[in-house]
């Protein structure tokens, strides 16, 4: 698999994402795609110029674009990201390790914590966190609940200080461990709030 460097020198899988998952979202243009003029070096997203750092815009669709069938044997998403809304939906902080004080997005459906640059939350620096897959987050849009899993990691993740051998629901100032480093959940979606496009 080849990975692509953004601007800010960020590596990221252009398989599971259509621009660069560590800088941001991005501001899309609304209309048709004229797929013969998009650069095959690119996926086409983002158009020059079109960059944003607003968290609730789209994350590597056209929004007016109708979504199309994926080509046989492709899994095909459903919901908000189907229809090219993909915003925050919480945060991590960590409160004490080697990335203490960084913030990490949380988005809709599964996100796989790892140190490798492809996983969807990259802790770096805590070489006692597995590469890929120490552990998971999921928020379920339809029942509006996050959850924490473990990984395929042999390491183990501790919630509150509890070890997770099941999924363990996650609520506001939640501490996660794992590896030398602890994580305080925040959620920005719950009994308060919901994108609207998200039921």
């Amino acid at each position: 698999m080849a990975m692509k460097r953004c601007e800010k020198g960020h590596y990221w899988n252009p398989e599971e994402h259509s621009s660069c998952p560590f800088c941001g979202t991005v501001d899309l243009p609304t209309g048709t795609i004229d797929k013969n003029k998009i650069d095959e070096n690119t996926s086409g997203w983002p158009p020059p110029n079109q960059g944003s750092e607003d968290p609730t815009q789209v994350r590597g669709q056209n929004p007016a674009a109708t979504p199309t069938p994926g080509k046989e044997g492709e899994t095909i998403k459903i919901g908000i990201k189907e229809k090219g809304f993909d915003p925050v939906v919480g945060w991590l902080v960590c409160v004490e390790g080697p990335a203490k004080g960084r913030d990490y997005r949380i988005r809709s459906e599964l996100n796989f914590i790892g140190r490798s640059e492809g996983s969807h939350i990259c802790i770096k620096g805590d070489e006692t966190i597995s590469r890929e897959k120490h552990a998971k987050i999921s928020f379920n849009a339809r029942k509006n609940s996050f959850a924490l899993l473990q990984g395929e990691s042999t390491g183990l993740v501790y919630l509150n200080d509890d070890p997770v051998y099941s999924p363990a629901d996650l609520k506001l100032n939640d501490i996660i461990e794992m590896g030398q480093t602890k994580l305080m959940f925040v959620p920005l979606c719950g009994e308060h709030f919901q994108w609207e496009d998200q039921a």
